[in-house]
């Protein structure tokens, strides 16, 4: 019988929207039944300060599932730490990481030595993402690493109402 791979090292993405807290609890309670450590990554997309200052997202600052904002990224680690802290999972870190989401989880990821990557998935409706989303396909194909792909619960409601926070005026 072959051996299961032991998760040393998780690292989660977390975007602060509705589905972040049960893909945050999954992969708290494999880190805590693994003695992993967990990372918590949150892709965000600097505004101006001007554009900050007023909560306003402008045309060339949209980045697909990045949330808007330093402040709303850094509001949406705090809320994963406390869930996964809440769940017995021992937190290493809580990264920042300005630019695209998919590529931000894998290379962070691959440079700390994550065993596994867990990620939410929402169903778009585009024909190419169906299945698991913009975020989750790209991880899912490029990862080096295991990944867990977290589906929405029943009780969230319709993806479509899955907002990403952005930073307020």
């Amino acid at each position: 019988m072959a051996s299961m791979t032991h998760y040393g090292r998780i690292v989660v993405g977390t975007d602060g929207s509705p589905l972040a807290g049960p893909t945050i609890a999954r992969a708290a309670v494999l880190a805590a039944d693994s003695d992993a450590d967990l990372l918590i990554v949150c892709a965000f997309s600097e505004l101006s300060q001007r554009d900050e200052a007023r909560g306003v997202q402008g045309p060339s600052d949209a980045r697909r599932g990045a949330v808007l904002g330093r402040q709303a990224a850094t509001d949406a680690l705090a809320a994963g730490a406390a869930i996964a802290q809440g769940l017995g999972a021992r937190v290493a870190s809580t990264l920042l990481v300005e630019g695209e989401p998919a590529a931000g989880l894998v290379r962070t990821a691959e440079a700390r030595g994550a065993a596994l990557l867990v990620i939410g998935a929402i169903r778009d409706r585009s024909i190419a993402n169906r299945v698991l989303g913009d975020v989750a396909t790209d991880v899912v194909r490029t990862a080096g690493c295991d990944v867990l792909v977290v589906r929405p619960p029943a009780e969230l409601g319709a993806p479509e109402e899955f907002a990403v926070p952005q930073d307020d005026a």
